[in-house]
């Protein structure tokens, strides 16, 4: 038995869930610094600086633990597609929360472990039986809920968010099939090199380059840290206790997400969004449970 599979007791849950929350309370504060940073700077300039400062952080953190910032493992097809799903979620998920209410972004992102697990349906084989179809299609409605289109209350740049969630979650099934032999320094390098790749994409769209003032900077700076320590309590967290009873407080990074909107932003989620927000997560933890429960009844 593998050392990471007997740290599956009470206290390594606790633990685990603990470092879930403290990460998804930092990616929440890296996102509301981003939105801070493209104020005064266009998108493609803010995803460089922080893709740069990222990159150099976790290539460090490489050197430091002995291990090579940049392998020959990172060419092979997975890591490839993994960099391009990167590209895209990254990109998009700037774009949407530069251009629209952090909050309603955030709550769309959430539907990311339902497409995940459509995804390893098709791509990977994994058998979804019918009731876990159902919370999926629940929580694709939510995502319905939150978009409304037809509706005088659809915002058209709300679609960004989507392009992300669709980005991210091929990018999570993608790391499924990443060689082990990578750590989450040297994944975390590659991970921040791509928005760097993001943002060189769309600069050209986003208007010209423009020198940071001191807020701009330090926002930047508090980002990438927040970046890094978030990923890394991220790692820790799903390979600390259970992952059935560690995963589902991934879905706080909403509650995060909507009080920094509401108290740094001025945002006010309609109750269409939290009623929305709502049915997602709950159709996301029912679709964990119900997964969890398939292979608990499954023969060894």
């Amino acid at each position: 038995m593998s050392h990471r599979n007997t740290r599956l007791g009470p206290a390594y849950n606790l633990r685990g869930a603990v470092f879930m929350v403290l990460s998804m309370a930092g990616f929440a504060v890296e996102d509301s610094l981003l939105k801070i940073a493209a104020v005064s700077l266009p998108p493609g300039q803010v995803l460089i600086t922080f893709g740069i400062l990222g990159t150099a952080t976790f290539a460090l953190l490489s050197l430091l633990a002995g291990e090579p910032p940049l392998t020959r493992a990172m060419l092979g097809r997975a890591m490839v597609l993994r960099s391009l799903s990167e590209v895209t979620g990254r990109l998009f998920y700037m774009l949407a929360i530069a251009l629209t209410p952090l909050s309603t972004a955030s709550a769309i992102l959430q539907a990311t472990p339902l497409v995940v697990m459509v995804g390893a349906a098709l791509l990977f084989g994994e058998r979804i039986g019918p009731r876990r179809w159902l919370a999926v299609a629940f929580g694709f409605g939510g995502v319905l809920l939150i978009l409304r289109p037809g509706t005088e209350g659809f915002g058209v740049l709300s679609l960004l968010a989507i392009m992300a969630m669709l980005g991210f979650a091929g990018r999570d099934l993608a790391t499924r099939a990443a060689p082990v032999s990578l750590s989450f320094r040297q994944l975390g390098v590659a991970g921040f090199s791509m928005l760097i790749v993001a943002g060189l994409i769309v600069l050209p769209f986003g208007g010209p380059m423009t020198t940071p003032d001191a807020p701009t900077w330090l926002a930047l700076l508090a980002a990438s840290a927040m970046g890094v320590c978030a990923y890394t309590f991220l790692t820790v967290a799903m390979r600390t206790g259970q992952v059935g009873a560690v995963t589902p407080f991934r879905y706080t990074r909403l509650i995060f997400a909507m009080v920094a909107g509401i108290a740094l932003f001025g945002e006010s989620p309609d109750r269409w969004t939290i009623i929305a927000s709502i049915v997602i997560i709950l159709a996301g933890i029912a679709a964990l449970r119900l997964s969890r429960q398939r292979q608990a009844v499954q023969p060894a």
